[in-house]
């Protein structure tokens, strides 16, 4: 039997293209490997955004080289943001590497991989399926930030109609998918260059009356993109679960407007404050980018200040590192040491760990409804509606799960329970 092995690194979209092409694999009779060195098919779905994804991606390809040569028939493929229009660069830096498919597209990995497995290209095979889903519902990116890469390599903004959208979500439901997530690199720019101009906010209304969905999620939004039609969605809608992700990126206007994110401190601060009138239950995650060119230690302050007020649920702080290609790499000197920008991201993380743990803490006692994902070390676990991972212990199998869980530990990254009745749900 054929098998093969992805190794995923990045973003959301990324675990989203990753999890169609494995399920692409098996309906061609392929099975996933119990080891990367016993694979026939091995695929590196990459990231660039940052230098320490790169540097993973770098180091995963070198650990290949070796595999390769003890194993010449194996495919090794490249996948994902680290290949651009510079494919003879790349193939000459890694003349192992059998293909290199831009983003998303791995029609000709697929042609391949059907040709290496006639017996059983026209079989359909039965695999352990998660309780949960990504669904990229709008490729690409319009916005062009400074600092990221994305644009260049993933394209223009292009949408999926409802109508795709709606079959796709109501296929996943009926083999027992509870929970969706809808990706974009920017959600709330969702519709407008389809002929209807539909908005995030009608596909969500759509989405909502799917039999069998338990629970709707979305992100990335962008602040500026954020309407009050789509928060009113988030605070009416029974399935659209009650969690943003908002990224701030910085708490300072110069430094927003250095970044090209269109929007100031200020309104930020308003957006959320809209958010949380609408849903006074939400949890907001945010990123935030420490470091960036010309970043003083005032406009620091001026970020922690931010953060300190606004108390969010999650922060994910990373330290600017140049991507080659991007407005911020030609234009601004990245003129922040490496010290001082792993001092700033330390600082973050304290601060964040602290609010997430008094944020948590008041959850104590409290019994949270949670969709059970898998089982680590014994436990299962799951999250909450407001994205709160939490473990707990039971005989049953409640993998898919909703269960009732009362919170008897809390810490800043996860909650610990017990369940307090039997499955609510099957």
């Amino acid at each position: 039997m054929a098998s093969y092995h992805i190794w995923t690194i990045g973003c959301q979209m990324n675990q989203a293209d990753s999890e169609q092409l494995a399920a692409n694999l098996e309906r061609l009779g392929y099975q996933p490997a119990p080891e990367i060195e016993k694979a026939d098919l091995i695929v590196l779905n990459t990231c660039v955004v940052r230098q320490s994804a790169e540097n993973r991606v770098l180091g995963k390809l070198d650990s290949l080289k070796e595999l390769k040569r003890l194993s010449p028939n194996t495919v090794v493929a490249l996948a994902g943001c680290m290949v651009d229009s510079g494919v003879d660069q790349l193939k000459h830096r890694f003349p192992y590497v059998d293909l290199f498919l831009k983003p998303g597209q791995f029609n000709e990995l697929l042609e391949l991989a059907k040709a290496r497995a006639p017996k059983v290209s026209d079989s359909v095979t039965a695999s352990a399926h998660s309780p949960t889903a990504f669904v990229t519902i709008i490729e690409g990116c319009d916005n062009f930030c400074s600092y990221c890469i994305v644009p260049y390599r993933r394209g223009r903004e292009k949408s999926h109609p409802i109508a795709e959208l709606r079959c796709q979500v109501e296929s996943l439901a009926e083999r027992g998918v509870k929970e969706i997530t809808l990706l974009g690199q920017n959600v709330d720019s969702y519709g407008h260059d389809l002929p209807e101009k539909p908005g995030l906010s009608d596909l969500l209304q759509e989405l909502n009356s799917i039999e069998g969905l338990a629970r709707i999620r979305f992100l990335t939004s962008h602040p500026k993109d954020m309407s009050p039609k789509l928060i009113q969605a988030v605070a009416s809608l029974e399935k659209v679960c009650e969690h943003i992700s908002l990224p701030v990126q910085a708490g300072d206007d110069k430094i927003l407007q250095a970044m090209g994110r269109g929007y100031t401190a200020q309104y930020y601060r308003q957006l959320v404050e809209q958010i949380r009138q609408a849903i006074p239950t939400v949890a907001i995650a945010t990123d935030v980018i420490v470091g960036f060119p010309g970043e003083t230690e005032e406009q620091f302050r001026h970020t922690i200040e931010l953060l300190s007020g606004l108390r969010f649920d999650t922060v994910h702080v990373a330290a600017y590192s140049v991507r080659p290609g991007t407005l911020a790499a030609k234009k601004l000197k990245d003129n922040i040491s490496l010290f001082e920008k792993r001092r700033r991201l330390q600082q973050v993380e304290e601060l964040q760990s602290q609010i997430a743990s008094e944020i948590n803490a008041r959850l104590l006692g409290h019994t949270l409804e949670v969709l059970v994902e898998g089982k680590k070390k014994g436990k299962w676990y799951g999250r909450t509606r407001t994205d709160k991972l939490v473990f707990f212990e039971n005989d049953a199998n409640c993998l898919g799960q909703l269960v009732n869980v009362e919170v008897k530990k809390t810490s800043p990254w996860a909650l610990q329970g017990l369940p307090r009745t039997s499955p609510i749900s099957n």
